[in-house]
C-alpha cells in the first residue's frame, strides 16, 4: 500500500504543472466528488499512447472539475496495465489508453491473458488511426510492391523484414501480406522501431513495415523509399505513395492495416458516465490544436459513436486472430 501510495503521489507531482485545475470546479466536485481520475497507460512513458493520454488529461480534468493522473504500467505489449484497468472499479475514476496491441492482437498471442479485450471493458472513444508504410533503403533495387514480392519469391526464405517486435502491428502487417499474397518472408524482430529502421536504412535488412510517425521523417530525408501504405486510401502526407490495394495484385485488393489508439473504461461503468466521458473527450479531440497534434503524429482523427467503436474493435479482434492462426505467430 505504501508503494502504491508513493507511485500515485509521484505521478501527481510530476503532472501538477502540466495538468491545470479549475479551482472552483474542483471544489464543487463535479465528477462527482473531485477525486482524481487515473488514466492508465499500459506502455512506458514517452510513447504515443502516453503522449495522447497527457493531451487528453490536460483538458479532461478541468472539464470534469477534477484532475487526471497518468499512470504508466508497461509490459507484455500493453497486457499488464490493461489487466489492472480491467480489475478496477467501474465508477468513472479509471480510464485506460488501449491500442491495437492491447485490445485486438494480444488475446490471440498470450494464452493466459488476464482480461478479455471486449468483455472486460467499455469503449469510450476511438482517438485515431495510424496506417503503416512498407519501406526499403533508398539504395534498394525494389521500387514497387510487385518488385518486393517477386524478389521474395525468388530468394530462399524470402526477403528479410524488420519489426519493433513479435506481435506488433508492424510484424502482423508483414504476416498479413504473406498470408494474402502467398509469398514467404523472414521476420527479424527488434526491441523497438529505432534500431530496426536504422538497419533497414543501412541495408542490413531488406524492408520493414512501420508507422508513419517513425518512417515519414526518413522518407522525407531520402534515407528510405516508401513502397506502399496500408490504408484504404492514399495519405495526404505521402500522396505519391500507392496503397497496397492499388498494386493490382490478386488477393491484396482488400488489404488494410491501421494501428489505432482508444480510451476504455472497466466493464460495467454506468452508461451516463460513459456518455459524459465520450462527449468530453470527443470535444477535446475536435479542438483544432488537438487535431493538428494528432496529424503531426501521422494519425487520422476518428469520430465514432460508442457502438461503432465496439463493432470496430470486435472486427479487429477477429481479423488478427485469423492472421495469427494462419501464420502460426508465436511470442518469442
Amino acid at each position: 500500500m505504501r508503494r502504491r501510495t508513493f507511485i500515485h503521489a509521484a505521478a501527481a507531482a510530476v503532472l501538477a504543472a502540466s495538468l491545470p485545475i479549475a479551482p472552483a470546479a474542483f471544489a464543487q466536485g463535479s465528477w462527482p466528488t473531485g477525486k482524481p481520475i487515473t488514466y492508465l497507460v499500459p506502455f512506458p512513458a514517452g510513447g504515443t499512447t502516453d503522449v495522447l493520454g497527457r493531451i487528453i488529461g490536460q483538458k479532461l480534468g478541468p472539464a470534469l472539475g477534477t484532475t487526471v493522473v497518468v499512470d504508466n504500467k508497461g509490459g507484455a505489449g500493453g497486457s499488464i496495465g490493461s489487466e489492472i484497468a480491467a480489475r478496477a472499479a467501474p465508477d468513472g475514476y479509471t480510464l485506460l489508453g488501449g491500442t491495437i496491441s492491447s485490445h485486438a492482437i494480444n488475446v490471440s498471442l498470450y494464452p493466459r491473458l488476464g482480461y478479455d479485450p471486449v468483455k472486460s471493458f467499455t469503449p469510450i472513444t476511438l482517438i485515431g488511426t495510424n496506417p503503416v508504410v512498407l519501406v526499403v533503403s533508398a539504395n534498394s533495387p525494389y521500387k514497387t510492391l510487385k518488385d518486393v514480392l517477386a524478389a521474395s519469391k525468388s530468394k530462399n526464405g524470402g526477403l528479410s523484414s524488420a519489426s519493433a517486435g513479435t506481435g506488433t502491428s508492424q510484424h502482423l502487417a508483414l504476416e498479413l501480406l504473406a498470408y494474402k499474397s502467398g509469398v514467404k518472408f523472414t521476420h527479424v524482430p527488434y526491441k523497438g522501431s529505432g534500431p530496426a529502421i536504422q538497419d533497414v536504412i543501412a541495408g542490413q535488412v531488406d524492408m520493414m513495415f512501420d508507422t508513419t510517425v517513425v518512417a515519414a521523417p526518413h522518407i522525407q530525408s531520402g534515407k528510405l523509399r516508401a513502397i506502399a501504405v496500408t490504408s484504404s486510401k492514399r495519405l495526404a502526407s505521402l500522396p505519391d505513395v500507392p496503397t497496397v490495394a492499388e498494386s493490382g495484385i490478386q488477393g491484396l485488393r482488400d488489404f488494410e492495416v491501421v494501428s489505432w489508439q482508444a480510451v476504455f473504461a472497466p466493464a460495467g461503468t454506468p452508461a451516463p458516465i460513459v456518455g459524459r466521458l465520450h462527449d468530453e473527450i470527443a470535444r477535446i479531440l475536435a479542438l483544432p490544436e488537438t487535431q493538428e497534434r494528432l496529424r503531426g503524429f501521422g494519425m487520422e482523427p476518428a469520430n465514432l459513436t460508442v457502438e461503432q467503436i465496439s463493432a470496430f474493435q470486435k472486427a479487429e479482434v477477429a481479423k488478427w486472430a485469423q492472421v495469427i492462426k494462419a501464420a502460426n505467430v508465436k511470442i518469442d
